[in-house]
């Protein structure tokens, strides 16, 4: 029996209705390209967005690249350049030497670029030594915003933070930036940009919290605005989650072991590195189904789409195995030369 390959099955109509709820609370939107940059595509056709990016290569997926937001990191004067007469316009500075080496190389110039320093902040998983720390202290960021406020080459001045996604303790803005921002600073900006996103629901995190992460958003836009203020949100895997699908095949069943023709590794590596996990499409509850593990196709024993899900008839082979809110992160490694997944798009 032939198995038909798996697929991504992406919604133009799902990008547009999550871009619609995040412009409702937002004075700009900026889409993380680095999410799923097929949404690019969608985004910069349909929409007025701008795009995050973090890497020169990732420019490709941008036709009108003075839409483009270019995160900085260890740049050189030559890249700055590039980078300028290419069109971009908007940068994230992440700390004093690319900021100096952007300054040094416009300076003696009319040319002007819109700059946000990235402000490091508390992190709240920072114990696990698991993640680098970016951005500038707080006292760092007050001092060069003063400074930059007169500066010939500098246009709009704003601040980035950033919150992990899925961390969704991490949304307390308002007394954060009040914290650690000066008044005169917040007299001196133009744009706060929330990084990191906005929370997507899976199997393993709680679809409640969104709503409340909401309110306090408003509510921050609104003592924002009261400081003549814009808030900037960069909406990732909000937006491209929801749109996206994941359909697989059933390769084998033995005892509750369900093997598909797809893995973590070309599909889902959010599975290995947050971790979060994708729901089944029909999956039901435990009180109405018979529990089974999702394995994916290479020999890795981490390669575990669910660990434990109820479905309600048992699979056979061929039968489709379709993953929900997959359209996030779903980059491939060369593991096991696994061939990257086609993906469709629907409406």
């Amino acid at each position: 029996m032939t198995v038909p390959e798996p697929k991504f099955i992406l919604s133009k109509n799902v990008i547009m209705q999550q871009y619609d709820l995040v412009e409702n609370i937002a004075d700009i939107v900026s889409y993380s390209s680095k999410t799923n940059p097929k949404v690019t595509y969608v985004l910069e056709e349909m929409t007025d967005c701008l795009f995050s990016v973090h890497m020169e290569n990732e420019l490709k997926h941008i036709r009108d690249l003075s839409r483009a937001i270019f995160l900085a990191q260890g740049w050189s004067s030559d890249q700055v350049k590039d980078l300028y007469d290419r069109g971009i316009r908007n940068f994230i500075l992440d700390n004093e030497h690319d900021l100096d080496v952007m300054l040094a190389t416009l300076k003696n110039t009319n040319q002007r670029v819109n700059l946000m320093l990235r402000l490091k902040l508390r992190e709240n998983s920072i114990r696990t030594e698991r993640y680098f720390v970016f951005g500038m202290p707080s006292a760092t960021i007050n001092q060069r915003i003063a400074e930059l406020v007169n500066n010939p080459n500098v246009g709009k001045l704003g601040i980035h933070f950033h919150r992990k996604t899925q961390n969704v303790n991490e949304w307390k803005l308002q007394r954060d930036i009040e914290d650690v921002i000066t008044p005169e600073t917040l007299d001196a900006i133009d744009v706060l940009n929330i990084g990191g996103g906005l929370p997507s629901v899976y199997a393993n995190s709680n679809a409640d919290v969104i709503g409340g992460i909401f309110k306090r958003i408003t509510d921050f836009r609104k003592w924002l605005h009261d400081r003549e203020i814009s808030l900037m949100i960069e909406p990732g895997r909000y937006i491209a989650a929801p749109a996206g699908k994941l359909v697989s095949r059933v390769m084998a069943v033995y005892e509750n072991n369900i093997i598909v023709n797809a893995s973590v590794y070309n599909s889902d590596m959010d599975a290995i590195l947050v971790p979060v996990k994708l729901r089944v499409e029909n999956e039901v509850s435990s009180h109405e189904g018979e529990a089974y593990v999702i394995k994916g196709c290479t020999p890795c024993s981490m390669d575990l789409f669910r660990y434990r899900v109820y479905l309600e008839k048992r699979p056979q082979i061929g039968d489709p195995i379709a993953f929900l809110n997959a359209g996030a992160y779903n980059f491939k490694s060369d593991f096991c030369d696994l061939e990257e997944i086609t993906t469709e798009f629907t409406d």
